[in-house]
């Protein structure tokens, strides 16, 4: 079991490619469908269809080694009958599933959350894997607060725990886990109050791992980048400044066996994660001393161009727009691809990002989504 994990890990980490993260809940993907195609659109066909869009694109080829579902989607079909799993694997994309039920708050920690999930983990890995599934997604949510302390040691603590059990749990299901300790970018902080809380919650993560014998190569990590938050008044940092913190504390904290640390885009523009991520690369190759892969796990930066395309489409079915959805699909996974080599050179294909910030005031540490 021990090489099947190794080699599904450094089969997602692979040379130029990266995961799209397409496992929102129902209420989240509710929320922008809503607000994209208008009041009553959160239904499960509409879920499906749009999900479609993007597991019958061509993006295995375009820079996509993994796709992340929701437990509604991975036993969900194409239009045409095929199991979304089937559509994935067929052009070389592995299905990962997301486990965690979502956040509930932290007793004695106001504003602070853990997450939910462990007690029928084990159990649900078995139906995932026996689905299809060949890899898992937990997610925690801790916030930056300079002025109060967070996140608080206890939060970090418990999260660091969660993040570790989990990942014990999928691995003996035979899933290669990836475990997300996401700082929000929610907050006024700067650069380096970031830099230091990614430090102090990455740490303990990793810690948490070895205490609970989880294989290092077979797991993935994945954080966010360092940048500042979505409301710090300050200079907005470079993609150079971005890349130069961002290797600083990944070298810090994480261990070499980890063979891949796919980062979330957590809010930023699709064309602003694509560029960070790609100086992230360039720099990497420049000093050396990257011993994993450098890649991305985005949701929203691979999906809102799309959206966008398929929300403005009248037709009926809105037929009129898939080949373009579609095309836009493969487009923002060859840019993030590209990037993961260092060799993205523009133009980007977004057609949201001059729009600004992909942040969502509903998401973060609320637990109701």
């Amino acid at each position: 079991m021990a090489r099947s994990l190794e080699e599904t890990a450094r089969q997602l980490a692979a040379p130029g490619k990266g995961l799209l993260a397409s496992d929102e809940s129902t209420g989240t993907i509710g929320k922008r469908l809503e607000k994209a195609l208008g009041e009553g659109s959160n239904t499960e066909e509409n879920r499906r269809a749009y999900r479609e869009l993007f597991y019958t694109a061509p993006i295995g080829e375009a820079g996509i080694s993994g796709a992340i579902l929701f437990k509604e989607t991975l036993l969900q079909s194409a239009a045409d009958g095929t199991p979304f799993t089937q559509c994935l694997l067929r052009q070389g994309v592995l299905p990962g599933i997301k486990v965690d039920e979502g956040l509930v708050p932290l007793e004695g920690c106001p504003g602070e959350t853990s997450t939910r999930g462990l007690d029928t983990l084990a159990a649900a890995c078995k139906e995932y894997a026996a689905a299809g599934a060949r890899f898992t997604k937990w997610r925690a949510a801790l916030k930056v607060d300079r002025e109060t302390g967070l996140p608080s040691e206890r939060c970090i603590e418990v999260n660091a725990a969660q993040l570790a059990e989990q990942a014990a749990i999928c691995q003996a299901a035979g899933l290669v886990p990836i475990v997300e300790p996401e700082l929000l970018i929610d907050g006024s902080h700067d650069q380096a109050t970031f830099a230091a809380a990614s430090e102090r919650v990455i740490s303990r993560c990793v810690a948490h791992l070895w205490q609970k014998n989880v294989l290092l190569e077979g797991c993935l990590l994945k954080p966010q980048m360092i940048i500042p938050g979505a409301d710090y008044t300050g200079p907005r940092a470079t993609p150079d400044e971005v890349a130069e913190q961002t290797l600083r504390v990944m070298r810090r904290v994480v261990p070499a066996a980890i063979p891949g640390i796919m980062f979330l885009s957590g809010g930023q523009t699709e064309e602003e994660a694509t560029i960070n991520l790609n100086r992230i690369n360039q720099l990497a190759r420049e000093q050396g001393r990257a011993p994993w892969s450098l890649s991305f796990s985005f949701g929203r930066s691979l999906q809102a161009s799309v959206l966008k395309l398929w929300s403005e489409d009248q037709s009926e079915g809105r037929e009129a727009s898939k080949e373009a959805c579609r095309a836009m699909a493969a487009a923002l996974a060859r840019a993030n691809g590209q990037a993961v080599q260092g060799r993205y050179e523009g133009p980007h294909p977004s057609i949201t990002s001059s729009q600004g910030s992909l942040r969502e005031s509903f998401r973060g540490w609320r637990t109701d989504v």
